[in-house]
């Protein structure tokens, strides 16, 4: 069995890799470089040329031939090469009839823990959302900001106090919707200096958040290190490392309780298991990233089929629009749900989505996905403070 065509398929808001063997067995990937779709395009683009002609099969094979090629890295490339790698992944489930977490080792749990997307404009829309969340069985929330869902187009400024009080009181209003009976996922969105995220996550203690997500920006370890050290609600973060040194070198300075590797991103399969197996190592808990298609979530479902130390993972909903759009980006055709993308997608019930016992990834393409959801590309929208500076959102 060799390969015999690799595609790259930019669709609504996202990129799939399809791979095709000369046996007609087709393996879809997703690139999670979701800000920067064009430039992950081509790199799978260049992979492919590689690829064809090779045995699939090989995954780690050519995993490492891609990844050590040149030796650049980044969340382009890094997109490309997880895409590339969870269709190998779907090739060799469906050549070994098999689930491809039975290719892994096997599944430890029957169903995999989730945590739903709640947002809001204001606090009584994330109220509401945090109510009805609950009422539809879920029994963790998340993309849950207490700095609410405020929109990059406005320029920003708020005094200290009012920014970190306002949003200590909206973690308890949090609280006090869904009570003790969901646990509460707080992201951050990178919006705070460590001194800042120090005091912050002190004064909401009592409302015991399950964790506390991206507290800081993600580029100097030793500043998310200082704020796990500081508080005690667990720091979760990782959404944006693409290597496995990258989560190693902040689990080193016992900086995470519970990292969050996109298996779109990360490396794919390949690395995600990896990344899970030195965070066990380390007492460290896995909460997968998935904001992007039901191809995301098929990759992460066998991921957190095969890993013990695996604890839930995102689901943003299969009956809503692409996460960027759904928080102010605009250009991309109204209507186009995430399910629509694809053939299937997989049930889930009181807070805990069903494994699929389907060879492969248990999931494809809509057919003719790409002329019926033309892609619409995202463009760049920093915000700005009102005297003119960037800041972090």
């Amino acid at each position: 069995m060799k390969i015999a065509e690799v595609k790259s398929l930019l669709v609504n808001r996202y990129l799939f890799v399809e791979i095709t063997t000369d046996t007609g067995i087709k393996g879809v990937g997703e690139s999670g470089a979701w800000g920067f779709l064009d430039a992950s395009k081509e790199a799978i683009d260049l992979f492919g040329e590689y690829l064809v002609g090779k045995d699939p099969l090989q995954i780690e094979h050519h995993w490492q031939y891609l990844y050590r090629c040149w030796h650049f890295r980044g969340a382009a490339i890094m997109g490309a090469l997880s895409a590339v790698d969870i269709a190998l992944w779907d090739i060799a489930g469906k050549y070994h009839d098999a689930p491809v977490y039975e290719l892994l080792g096997g599944k430890v749990r029957d169903k995999a823990r989730v945590y739903y997307h709640v947002g809001g404009r204001n606090l009584e829309e994330v109220v509401a959302n945090l109510k009805e969340a609950k009422e539809e069985g879920f029994n963790a929330v998340g993309h849950l900001s207490p700095f609410l869902d405020s929109s990059r187009s406005v320029p920003y400024f708020e005094p200290y106090s009012k920014k970190i009080g306002d949003a200590v009181d909206n973690v308890y209003a949090f609280r006090e919707a869904v009570g003790r009976d969901v646990d509460l996922c707080l992201e951050l969105h990178r919006r705070l200096n460590p001194a800042e995220a120090i005091s912050f996550s002190k004064q909401i203690e009592s409302a015991l958040p399950m964790f506390l997500e991206d507290p800081t920006t993600p580029d100097n370890f030793d500043s998310t290190a200082l704020i796990a050290a500081k508080t005690n609600i667990p720091i979760a973060t990782g959404e944006r490392f693409n290597s496995l040194q990258d989560f190693a070198m902040l689990m080193k300075r016992d900086g995470v309780a519970y990292i969050r590797p996109d298996v779109c991103m990360v490396g794919g399969i390949t690395a995600a298991k990896k990344i899970a197996a030195l965070a066990e190592a380390m007492d460290v808990l896995v909460v997968p990233h998935s904001p992007l298609s039901p191809v995301s979530t098929a990759a992460c479902l066998q991921i957190s089929a095969v890993i013990p130390n695996f604890s839930l993972f995102e689901y943003t909903g299969d009956d809503k629009p692409a996460l960027s759009e759904r928080y102010g980006s605009t250009g991309v055709e109204k209507g186009v749900r995430k399910k629509d993308v694809v053939s299937r997608t997989f049930a889930c019930k009181d807070g805990f989505m069903e494994l699929p016992d389907i060879a492969g990834l248990g999931i494809c393409l809509a057919e003719n996905a790409a002329e019926k959801y033309p892609y619409s590309k995202r463009y760049m929208q920093t915000r700005v403070s009102v005297d003119g500076s960037v800041i972090d959102q």
